[in-house]
């Protein structure tokens, strides 16, 4: 047994079990078929020899009355015992038959018909006993009866033949057949073995497809759902990297720039400007963070519904939010429209993420006004009246980490994340600059499908 091998393992394999399976099957319907066979055979057999009684005894009836009259004649009188006929009737044939009256009175019978072959009632038709099966025919016009006999032996001995002739090659066959279907499984099952030793090569460090040309329909299927499972592995894997490396590159110069200042201060017995500047790195530190969760939220996925969203609601909500800062509240702008409030399908939170971060790169980059508008069918519109942005400015915009702004304000991450969001709602997210019938300024919109 190779070593490490499960005790059974052979006999509980796929392969082992479907041979086993077919076996039984196709030897059960073999059998079957065969008896069926032997069925069909037995009959058309006893349908023969009864169709060459009747032919014989048809035959044979004329020239055995014939040969009766002849008899009859010689002996002189009528016979007290049964004449026996000198010769067969038909030399090639051993027939065993008689004539018997109406009386049952036997008249003539043949030299080899035992004395007990024709022991059954006299009528015209087949009839058995144990040993022979009778024939008897009445002349049409004489008052006399001709049977003749047949051996049920010999009708047995040519069914056994039959069934023996079926039955050796099925039993020679079988272990052959054994043979044929277990390899035949091995064979087949071989793709399965290969499926199964590549999904065994995956880890978290290969995550390619599953790339196997030649699948059955139902391996191929279980291929197509091991490779989207990869796939949704390796987003996964790559937003915890992605993660990883954005807090890495976001968080290290407010971390520096906190524990400088937070130094600084300590040496110099708390200076209020040494403070202040470590509580805004801190701040700085704590809105990085937060953009790098909602983009790492937004990447995986994680927990977006598909509920019906209120974007008249939903706008306010955000810019009851942002009302709260004064510096805010004369500079943002809300539109909505007077019909009914559009119903969109989606994730409320995540779509209140997207909007904020819209609003907010409005607010730092585009001057003193900013609007939000909610527009039929289901469009979210955030629009400012800044500079706006060169074409080919916007065409990077989405990227991470790209700033155009000169004072290096944001962190690079706010169109990253909202694109994010509304990729993963299936929606649009269009961006021009400057917005239509406007001289400058920069408009955002998420297109959302209706609920």
């Amino acid at each position: 047994m190779r070593f490490g091998a499960k005790p059974g393992a052979g006999r509980d394999s796929l392969a082992g079990r479907l041979t086993r399976t077919l076996i039984v099957w196709v030897g059960g319907v073999w059998l079957m078929c065969v008896l069926a066979v032997v069925w069909y055979v037995d009959r058309e057999i006893n349908h023969n020899f009864d169709n060459e009684l009747v032919e014989v005894s048809h035959r044979m009836f004329d020239m055995a009355v014939q040969e009766l009259d002849k008899l009859q004649h010689t002996g002189g009188t009528a016979p007290t015992e049964p004449l026996i006929a000198p010769k067969q009737l038909f030399s090639e044939d051993a027939v065993m038959y008689q004539v018997v009256d109406v009386h049952e009175h036997v008249l003539l019978r043949s030299a080899e018909a035992p004395v007990g072959a024709f022991d059954v009632p006299l009528a015209a038709g087949f009839a058995n006993n144990q040993s022979w099966r009778i024939y008897t025919v009445r002349h049409p016009t004489l008052g006399l009866y001709f049977q003749v006999a047949d051996p049920l032996d010999e009708r047995r001995r040519a069914l056994n033949r039959t069934l023996f002739g079926l039955i050796i090659p099925l039993g020679a066959v079988l272990p052959l057949l054994a043979l044929v279907l277990r390899n035949v499984a091995r064979t087949e099952l071989r793709a399965l073995q290969q499926l199964a030793g590549e999904i065994a090569k995956r880890n978290g460090a290969d995550l390619r497809p599953i790339t196997l040309p030649g699948l059955p329909q139902e391996l191929r299927s279980v291929g197509d759902h091991v490779n989207r499972l990869l796939e949704r592995l390796s987003q996964s894997l790559d937003v915890e990297r992605a993660l990883a490396a954005n807090a890495a590159h976001e968080l290290r110069t407010p971390l520096a720039a906190a524990r400088l200042r937070l130094q600084t201060a300590l040496e110099h017995d708390l200076r209020r400007n040494d403070v202040q500047a470590a509580l805004d790195a801190l701040q700085m530190l704590s809105h990085r963070a937060e953009k790098l969760l909602q983009l790492s939220r937004a990447e995986s996925g994680a927990s977006l519904a598909r509920a019906r969203v209120d974007l008249v609601q939903l706008v306010g909500t955000v810019a009851q939010e942002l009302w709260q800062d004064p510096h805010i509240n004369e500079r943002l702008t809300l539109k909505v429209p007077d019909s009914a409030a559009p119903v969109a399908l989606g994730d409320v939170d995540a779509l209140a993420i997207a909007l904020r971060n819209l609003v907010e790169n409005a607010l730092r980059y585009g001057g003193e006004r900013v609007v939000i508008e909610v527009t039929a069918p289901c469009t979210l519109v955030v629009r400012d009246f800044g500079a706006g942005v060169g074409a080919e400015q916007l065409s990077t915009l989405r990227q991470r980490h790209v700033r155009h702004a000169s004072d290096r304000a944001g962190y690079g991450l706010g169109l990253s994340i909202v694109g994010t969001i509304v990729e993963k709602h299936d929606a649009r997210l269009e961006l021009e600059s400057p917005p239509p019938g406007a001289a400058h300024g920069f408009e955002a919109r998420i297109v959302l499908q209706p609920a």
